[in-house]
């Protein structure tokens, strides 16, 4: 029996190395989905026009389960998560890009949920309040960046690393910096591991 090429431990030869053109392929590809542009545009009103401070429960409240229902965050108990939120007083170090805030946004206290189940969530969350200092943290863009440090050793971590948001950032910009990709934000450059990552790598929803 063959074994799958699609095995996470394996490298998967069949992937394109990053370029300016692999880059601006999977851009241009996601700019054809109209779900895609108008979830953004809807996410991008609601977070940076109507609601763009946390210290109201109603406002946060309606961001998290918005947001929850658009990406299947899993969270079970909104109004939880959004307490949490509105109790750690976070505009301040938001705005800041205090990168720290992903992991205490992501300690919310539900039994039986482990530690930091909502580092996702969480990374979305700030994301969309500034998002050019708060990189989307996701499964499949965490298996690229790991495919492409086998690939070709652009930088030095393991998976683990990876679950600080700190590292995790640094790991990104070093991503972008290896592949000459400092034009692009990263945003884009989100958006690009996130489609090649689906298109290899798995079959969920974003």
């Amino acid at each position: 029996m063959k074994k799958n090429i699609k095995n996470l431990d394996k490298i998967n030869p069949e992937i394109p190395k990053p370029s300016f053109k692999e880059v601006d392929y999977y851009l241009d590809k996601w700019n054809t989905f109209e779900t895609y542009k108008m979830r953004e545009s809807a996410l991008d009103n609601l977070f940076l026009k109507t609601y763009p401070v946390n210290t109201s429960i109603d406002d946060v409240l309606i961001k998290v389960s918005v947001l929850n229902d658009f990406y299947n965050t899993n969270i079970f108990n909104p109004y939880k998560v959004a307490t949490h939120i509105v109790n750690l007083n976070i505009d301040k170090r938001l705005y800041a890009g205090d990168a720290s805030l992903v992991g205490d946004i992501a300690r919310v206290d539900i039994d039986n949920q482990g530690i930091n189940p909502f580092y996702s969530f969480a990374s979305k969350y700030c994301n969309h309040h500034v998002p050019h200092e708060f990189p989307i943290y996701d499964i499949t863009i965490a298996r690229m960046l790991r495919h492409f440090k086998k690939t070709d050793k652009f930088s030095v971590f393991n998976k683990n690393d990876l679950k600080s948001f700190a590292v995790f950032k640094k790991i990104l910009k070093e991503f972008q910096m290896h592949y000459d990709l400092t034009q692009y934000s990263l945003k884009e450059i989100e958006k690009y591991l996130w489609q090649l990552g689906k298109e290899h790598f798995s079959h969920k929803n974003y």
